[in-house]
């Protein structure tokens, strides 16, 4: 219950910050990607608070033998850039310039009541089927062992 009851908390907390910050509404950060009309640079000022929080927050937290509500810290392993990374995140970026909703603000917006946020949802939805998709139909086929042949 205390773990639900935090990852409820910290929701919360990102929830609020994300409404604050404006980032739940696609005009702003539109206008943050439009250098040449109606820039609005405070965008950068969140996401710059967000990666100094962040810098503290790691340097903290790796000091501790491990989470607090966690026997242990899950790592990536994987150091190596690839094209699946790279197209991930270009992906990631051509949608959000597109719609002005990244996930982190796309959730709170939800709640406004306006169906804009939910044609960006269904959008990410669909992405993430036709990527599962893609990678069934290009992955090779693994053999069917066949329990009846001796």
């Amino acid at each position: 219950m205390f773990r639900i009851l935090t990852a409820f908390g910290i929701g919360l907390v990102f929830g609020t910050g994300i409404m604050i910050s404006g980032m739940a509404n696609p005009a702003k950060v539109l206008n943050f990607f439009d250098i040449a009309g109606t820039w609005d640079p405070s965008l950068a000022f969140v996401m710059g608070g967000a990666l100094l929080v962040t810098a503290i927050g790691y340097r903290l937290v790796f000091r501790m033998p491990h989470p607090v509500l966690a026997n242990g810290f899950s790592l990536p392993t994987r150091k190596d850039i690839d094209l699946r990374l790279v197209g991930g995140s270009a992906v990631f970026g051509i949608g959000w310039g597109f719609s002005g909703f990244c996930p982190g603000g796309l959730v709170p917006a939800l709640g406004l009541g306006r169906f804009e946020p939910f044609i960006a949802a269904a959008a990410i939805l669909a992405g993430m089927a036709a990527y599962k998709l893609a990678t069934q139909l290009t992955q090779p086929k693994q053999p069917i062992a066949n329990s009846s042949a001796t």
